[in-house]
């Protein structure tokens, strides 16, 4: 039997989507994650169902931009918000998790979810729109990270990867702004885009209530560098966490 769970962390409601015969366990948020990789692919073939790409209903002032660090089974996620598009830190959180998920491409979102969720439990603010250093649909079951945390959150969201998980794609040009799209077993998943002149391209990918367009957009005004500025910043931020919490 099918079932939609509410889970409530923080006054913060989290849509889940899970069978009855998943083997779960609950980990420090109280969200039910999955245990094992296969039952971990089941619910991203089912999350992936709620997937929806449409255009931005409403101007982005604000985003979220997410990052983790481990040192062995205990992870820090972070989370920043930023003005948008001047690029102003207005609130931060952080939280550290012991996690047991493997480190599996294309599960990410297990080992990092409970963290990240955390973190953005603790927000003051709430952003209007989620970035994430990985991918949106631009994955084997169109669940990466973006989609799969912009899913349950019910926000837009974006995911912004350093290098390539799925798909072909031809070389962009070597200007600034130039792009190629990525496809994946024929369809489009996401952009190939160059942010600076003749630096390596960022694989960019819509994660949820987005377009292609509007993540080329937004990734173009908040890239001062080849990595976007809020991926830049909260990555900062999260090896210095790293460096003062494990530092013992």
């Amino acid at each position: 039997m099918f079932l939609k769970l509410i889970e409530v962390i923080n006054n913060l409601k989290i849509k889940y989507f899970l069978d009855h015969d998943l083997t779960i366990c609950y980990i420090e948020n109280m969200i039910r994650w999955p245990v094992t990789i296969n039952d971990a692919r089941k619910v991203q073939e089912r999350l992936s169902r709620d997937v929806s790409l449409k255009p931005l209903n409403k101007e982005i002032a604000t985003i979220a931009a997410f990052d983790a660090s481990y040192t062995g089974n205990k992870i820090i996620g972070a989370v920043m918000v930023f003005t948008y598009p001047e690029i102003e830190i207005i609130d931060r959180a952080f939280s550290v998790c012991h996690t047991t998920f493997p480190y599996v491409p294309g599960l990410l979102s297990f080992r990092e979810g409970p963290a990240l969720l955390n973190a953005y439990g603790s927000l003051r603010e709430r952003p209007d729109l989620l970035l994430f250093d990985g991918q949106g649909i631009a994955h084997p079951r169109g669940l990466g990270i973006a989609s799969h945390m912009g899913v349950l959150l019910d926000k837009p969201s974006i995911g912004c990867a350093k290098s390539r998980l799925i798909g072909d794609y031809q070389e962009p040009p070597l200007c600034r702004g130039g792009i190629s799209p990525l496809y994946y077993n024929g369809s489009k998943v996401g952009v190939v885009l160059r942010t600076r002149t003749g630096v390596k391209p960022v694989f960019v990918s819509p994660g949820h209530l987005v377009t292609f367009e509007d993540a080329m957009s937004i990734i173009m005004k908040c890239a001062t560098y080849r990595i976007p500025d809020p991926l830049r910043l909260v990555d900062k931020w999260t090896k210095e966490l790293k460096n003062e919490i494990f530092a013992s």
